[in-house]
């Protein structure tokens, strides 16, 4: 129910948020939403202060930060364009998702601390202080003037990917690396129980696979958005990664397997959301990044449920591996395609 709570507007509020992305100031939105979100999550403090913040409370006010999160989401994806060079967008691309999965890494394991020492509600009250960094951030930066849309309705986005195919297909690569991902997200602490430890490791699950993320994105960086080779590859990596980790019995072995997948979980979303920002024009990159929320985060929740659903009827092992099948799948599509390509061209 949180994960819907929290993901849920993404999906349904995109064609509305990707459009107020292209239409208004993204800073002026960035900074908008954030002092929103400040406000939100202090009342959640207070409540918790007062003994009030019960799971129905909790569920609420995810829900609405939720709603904040969309609205902020396509802006914040789509500024990030008009800060670099456009030969540096990969690059920036990469810092930006290692910093998300650095945040996804550390975060549990120093809010589990600060809710041991201090408890709850001094948690609750440093997320809300965190938002401000953010803001702070978007008031310092000073991107290119931004180039609005006169009109901004999302079908004009949805027709651009209907002329443009492969537009589609770095979305969909989007959402297979989401789903592939979710079971060490969502089940690490099943897994942990698997190899015969205590939930507690799956934090250190979760903080492996982040390394190979953060590892991937000090590679990637610097380099271009990548060949469909190059994209089959990482796919790969993350497909075959998350399998053998899945199917491993050793822990130290699947470890490395994890690393492995993590490392080409960021690699080919960086990829794909590079192309996605490098090959639309400014006008409609809010609706775009808004449709790359979906697959990002919107399809989140639906993982969550199958993997759980999966792993509650055959376990845990078969959970990873099933949703891992899409990810080798699409990248040995890819792997396929440039081959037929390399051959008719050799033919030619």
């Amino acid at each position: 129910m949180l994960q819907f709570a929290q993901f849920g507007p993404i999906l349904l509020l995109a064609p509305w948020t990707g459009a107020a992305a292209d239409r208004f100031d993204r800073r002026r939105l960035l900074l908008t939403t954030q002092a929103a979100q400040t406000t939100l999550t202090a009342a959640l403090a207070a409540l918790a202060f007062g003994g009030l913040a019960t799971e129905y409370v909790v569920l609420g006010f995810s829900f609405v930060l939720g709603i904040l999160t969309a609205l902020a989401l396509p802006a914040q994806q789509a500024l990030l364009a008009s800060l670099v060079d456009r030969d540096d967008l990969p690059s920036a691309v990469a810092l930006n998702s290692m910093t998300y999965n650095v945040a996804r890494a550390v975060g549990p394991s120093l809010a589990a601390l600060v809710i041991g020492a201090f408890g709850v509600s001094i948690a609750f009250a440093i997320n809300s202080v965190s938002y401000l960094v953010l803001a702070a951030a978007v008031v310092i930066v000073r991107p290119r003037p931004q180039e609005r849309a006169e009109s901004s309705r999302l079908r004009e986005s949805i027709q651009l990917i209907r002329r443009e195919p492969r537009l589609a297909a770095y979305l969909l690569i989007v959402a297979v690396v989401g789903f592939a991902s979710d079971p060490v997200n969502a089940l690490a602490p099943a897994f942990a129980h698997e190899f015969g430890f205590s939930a507690t490791v799956g934090g250190f699950l979760l903080g492996v696979f982040g390394a190979g993320a953060v590892t991937a994105a000090f590679i990637v960086a610097g380099r271009t958005a990548g060949s469909r080779r190059r994209m089959a590859a990482t796919l790969g990596l993350l497909g075959g990664g998350m399998i053998l980790f899945s199917l491993t019995p050793w822990l130290p072995l699947a470890l490395v397997f994890l690393f492995a997948a993590g490392f080409g979980y960021l690699a080919s979303n960086t990829s794909a959301t590079s192309r996605l920002q490098l090959e639309v024009s400014e006008t409609q990159r809010g609706r775009i990044m808004a449709l790359w929320g979906i697959a990002f985060l919107g399809v989140r929740p639906f993982a969550s449920l199958i993997d759980g659903a999966i792993a509650s009827a055959a376990g845990v092992r078969v959970a990873g591996v099933v949703l891992a099948l899409p990810a080798l799948a699409v990248g040995l599509a890819i792997a396929l395609r440039s081959g037929a390509r390399r051959t008719a061209a050799r033919a030619t």
